[in-house]
C-alpha cells in the first residue's frame, strides 16, 4: 500500500513543478499549462463517485491493481503524446484510472490488518502518498531542466511501473471482503453520507482549504522562475520539501485532537495557513519559504483532522465511511481542479496579490466552516473523545 500510494501521488502532481516548462514547450498561457494537473484531478474527483460503490461490488485489491497499472501504462504514453491537447486527453484518462487507489485503500486496510495494526498500516499508506507527492515534484523538475519535460515524464512513469510491480507481487489479496447488496444500498449509503449537514461542511471544507494550497503551488513555479529570483527548476523543486513539515504537522495536530478534540485544534490549522500566505507577500525568498512552510504545515492539520472527522461523523449517523469519504475525496479534488486553475489566471491578471487574494479567501472559507463545525451538537457519548474535548 506505501508503494501504491507513491506511484499514486507521483503520477497525480508529475507536472506541477514543469508548468513554466510545458508553457515554454507548447507556447500557452499558465492558465492552459495548469490544465494538464486541473484535468488529471477533475477526472480522479469524478471517477471517485464511480469507483467506491464499484469496490462495494467486485472487491478491493481487484481495483487497487487495475488502478496503480492502468495510471502507470498512461503516464508512459504520456511522454510521446504528440501534441498538447493529446497530452491532456491521457492526462485526463489517468486521473479517472487513478481514482481507484484512493476509493478503497482505508476500507481495504480496515478490512485486512488486525485491529492492533490498522492505525500503523494507515499511517504507513498516508506516507506514501505524501512521499509520492514531494517525489513526483523532486524527480520531474531536475530532469526537466536538463533534458526536457518528455524525459521527465518518462521517469515518473517509470517510477510508477516499479512500484505496480511490487503491489503486483506484495499485495495480500482480500480475506474479509464482503460483497453489498445491490443498488438500492448503495444508494441508501450515499444519502445518509449527504444528509448530515456536518459532513456537508467538512466536504467544503476539505475543497476549501486544497483549493488554496494548490492556488499558491501553481502560480509559484512562474513566481519564482521570473524575476526577481529567477531560479531554475531544480531549484525551485527544493522548496516542496516543506512538505516533510506537513506530514509532522498533521502527525502532532493527530496526537493534539486526540487530547482536546478536533473541533479545538482544527481552526488553529486555517490560521496558521493564513499567516503562511501573509507571509508570501513579502519579497524576500526567505519569507517566501517561511510563508509556503507555514502554509502546507496549516493545510495538512485541516485535512488530517477533517478525513479522519468525515469517518467518525459518518458512523455516528449511520451513513457509510467509505460512501463519506469518497464524498470527501471528490470534493476535495474537485476544489484542487477549479481552485487551482483559478490561482493561475490570478498570477496572470493580477500577479501574485491576486493569487494570495484567492487564497486568503478560500482559507477565510475554511476558517468559517471550522467555527461552524465547533458549534454542531454532540450525537452521543463517544462523540466526545473523537469529535470534541
Amino acid at each position: 500500500m506505501f508503494a501504491a500510494g507513491m506511484a499514486t501521488f507521483v503520477l497525480l502532481y508529475d507536472t506541477q513543478a514543469l508548468l513554466p516548462e510545458l508553457r515554454t514547450q507548447f507556447a500557452i498561457t499558465p492558465t492552459v499549462a495548469t490544465l494538464s494537473l486541473s484535468l488529471t484531478t477533475a477526472g480522479l474527483a469524478a471517477a471517485l463517485l464511480v469507483a467506491g460503490p464499484a469496490s462495494e461490488r467486485y472487491g478491493r485489491t481487484r481495483l487497487i491493481l487495475a488502478a496503480v497499472w492502468t495510471a502507470s501504462l498512461l503516464a508512459v504514453l504520456c511522454p510521446l503524446a504528440p501534441s498538447w491537447h493529446a497530452l491532456l486527453g491521457l492526462r485526463l484518462l489517468q486521473g479517472v484510472a487513478l481514482a481507484g487507489l484512493p476509493a478503497v485503500a482505508t476500507a481495504y486496510l480496515r478490512e485486512e490488518v488486525h485491529p492492533v495494526a490498522q492505525a500503523r498500516a494507515a499511517g504507513l499508506y498516508i506516507g506514501g502518498t505524501a512521499l509520492g507527492g514531494m517525489a513526483s515534484r523532486l524527480l520531474t523538475a531536475p530532469i526537466a531542466e536538463a533534458h526536457g519535460w518528455r524525459w521527465a515524464m518518462a521517469a515518473a512513469g517509470l517510477f510508477a511501473l516499479v512500484c505496480a510491480a511490487v503491489v503486483t507481487i506484495a499485495l495480500p489479496p482480500s480475506q474479509h471482503f464482503r460483497r453489498r447488496a445491490g443498488r438500492g444500498d448503495l444508494t441508501a449509503m450515499s444519502r445518509a453520507a449527504l444528509a448530515d449537514p456536518a459532513l456537508r461542511a467538512l466536504y467544503l471544507l476539505g475543497a476549501c482549504s486544497v483549493g488554496a494550497l494548490v492556488a499558491v503551488y501553481n502560480a509559484l513555479g512562474f513566481r519564482l522562475t521570473s524575476g526577481p529570483h529567477h531560479l531554475g527548476l531544480a531549484a525551485v523543486s527544493l522548496i516542496y520539501l516543506v512538505y516533510v513539515l506537513g506530514t509532522a504537522s498533521s502527525v502532532i495536530s493527530g496526537r493534539l485532537a486526540d487530547r482536546f478534540g478536533r473541533r479545538a485544534v482544527l481552526p488553529s490549522g486555517c490560521a496558521l495557513a493564513i499567516v503562511g500566505v501573509l507571509f508570501t507577500l513579502l519579497p524576500s525568498l526567505a519569507a517566501i519559504v517561511v510563508g509556503l512552510a507555514a502554509l502546507t504545515a496549516g493545510f495538512f492539520v485541516i485535512h488530517g483532522l477533517a478525513s479522519g472527522w468525515v469517518a467518525a461523523r459518518a458512523h455516528l449517523v449511520g451513513a457509510s465511511a467509505s460512501q463519506a469519504a469518497a464524498f470527501y475525496l471528490c470534493a476535495y479534488y474537485a476544489g484542487s481542479s477549479v481552485f487551482g486553475s483559478l490561482g493561475s489566471t490570478a498570477w496572470v491578471t493580477a500577479g501574485w496579490s491576486g493569487v494570495s487574494v484567492l487564497a486568503l479567501l478560500l482559507l477565510l472559507a475554511a476558517a468559517w466552516l471550522a467555527r461552524n463545525l465547533r458549534r454542531t451538537p454532540v450525537l452521543t457519548a463517544f462523540a466526545v473523545s473523537t469529535e470534541i474535548a
